[in-house]
């Protein structure tokens, strides 16, 4: 990295609503991920790895579960003075309410930014999938003396209304910013390379900001989101660069999304993975036995640690870890978290005086097209069929519901044996 002393700031996200119902219980970034991480691992691990062991995680949402995972997982010696910290919202006397938008928790925590006397603040969102070294990012934004520099990535006209979409001169200075453009003329005149695919250079939603750059644009900007209020006008005042990343990058905001980027580390031919020994993901040591498979068939398949897969068969599947799957059952393009105890003999023995599934899944069972949350208890011959391209609905009950044509059981659901779910 260039000689420069830098700070991260992690935003955590609201309420997480598309990707309810995983959301339901936890905030978005300690959602789990392939098998045995949380979406959080990723940006924390880049920081790492990129040699920034400042970090500040910014919460407000149902951050239990984040706050124990981050605690019990990044642990920095007293002598290197790195740390990753947890800065819920709060009220204070000058405010009382929550955070009203990325910049707004970024302004109300800016005196402990300050504190830290950074000359750079790089600030990330928790819930993107993909693998960089931000000492590339921070030369771009040293060399070229820029107040602000944001990350971007070529985009399909589909795609641009879910971004911030700019254009840059010869030399990458921004010029235009419009955030989440949906009028065709507007898209129109923002088209960076007219004729290709991806004729749109999207904001991945990463900068990096001179402290004082930021301390000014937060005191004097009205507005409470980065990519509406604090970018545009940054670039009429500012000098704001852009830095191109060329790497595999997914927002992981929907369940659509989330389902996707999972299966896509099942395949061969997988953009991402995570045995990279020079840039590792990192998460928290469970300690858990090898995953135990007895006469199962499996293909395109990623497992996690202390599975149990007996006599099963498994096509495009993740596997959480401690996931139980017994005899007979048949998964087809199944996301599986995996769950947080294993039963022991008197819990199993209540289970059948109670008439309610074992933690897993049961015997005999046919699952299709589903992400399946933690502890959740799948009762012997339940058939959860495809529902693509079937609107969304909700189980009046609670115990699953089809988002984007997947069906979702939330975490700890009980589905009775027998139970059909599907057309």
């Amino acid at each position: 990295m260039p000689d420069t002393n830098a700070l991260a700031i992690i935003l955590g996200g609201g309420r997480g609503t598309r990707l309810f119902p995983l959301t339901k219980l936890r905030a978005k970034p300690a959602v789990p991920l392939a098998g045995r991480y949380r979406l959080i691992d990723i940006p924390i691990s880049n920081c790492i790895n990129s040699g920034i062991n400042r970090v500040f995680v910014l919460t407000q949402f149902l951050s239990t579960s984040l706050a124990r995972h981050v605690h019990d997982t990044y642990k920095f010696d007293i002598f290197s003075k790195g740390f990753v910290e947890l800065l819920p919202a709060e009220q204070t006397l000058s405010s009382e309410d929550w955070y009203q938008g990325t910049a707004d928790a970024v302004r109300r925590q800016i005196h402990r930014i300050h504190s830290r006397e950074p000359d750079h603040v790089i600030i990330l969102a928790g819930d993107h999938l993909y693998r960089t070294d931000y000492r590339e990012f921070f030369e771009v934004h040293v060399q070229t003396g820029s107040d602000v520099t944001i990350g971007v990535l070529p985009i399909g006209r589909d795609d641009a209304s879910r971004f911030g979409v700019l254009q840059t001169d010869a030399e990458d200075h921004i010029v235009r910013f419009a955030e989440k453009p949906r009028d065709p003329t507007v898209l129109d005149s923002l088209e960076s390379d007219p004729g290709h695919a991806k004729p749109f250079l999207g904001s991945m939603g990463i900068y990096i900001f001179r402290r004082q750059a930021l301390e000014e644009l937060l005191d004097t900007v009205n507005g409470d989101d980065f990519g509406k209020h604090i970018i545009p006008a940054a670039i009429e005042s500012m000098h704001v660069h852009a830095w191109r990343f060329g790497g595999y990058w997914e927002d992981i905001g929907t369940i659509a999304s989330f389902y996707e980027a999972n299966l896509r580390l099942t395949r061969r031919d997988r953009p991402f993975g995570f045995h990279d020994r020079r840039f590792p993901i990192y998460t928290r040591p469970r300690f858990l036995p090898g995953s135990q498979i007895d006469g199962s068939q499996i293909d395109n398949a990623l497992v996690g640690d202390g599975c149990r897969l007996n006599q099963t068969r498994l096509t495009d599947c993740v596997m959480g870890q401690r996931s139980i799957v017994r005899p007979g059952s048949v998964l087809e393009g199944v996301v599986m978290l995996g769950a947080d105890f294993y039963e022991h003999s008197e819990e199993m023995d209540e289970n059948l005086a109670l008439r309610r599934p074992h933690v897993g899944i049961g015997n005999d069972c046919h699952i299709q097209r589903a992400i399946i949350d933690k502890n959740a208890r799948i009762g012997s011959r339940v058939h959860i069929r495809s529902h693509r391209g079937l609107p969304d609905s909700d189980d009046p009950a609670g115990r699953w519901y089809v988002r984007d044509g997947i069906v979702v059981i939330p975490k700890n659901a009980v589905i009775d044996e027998a139970t059909v779910i599907g057309p």
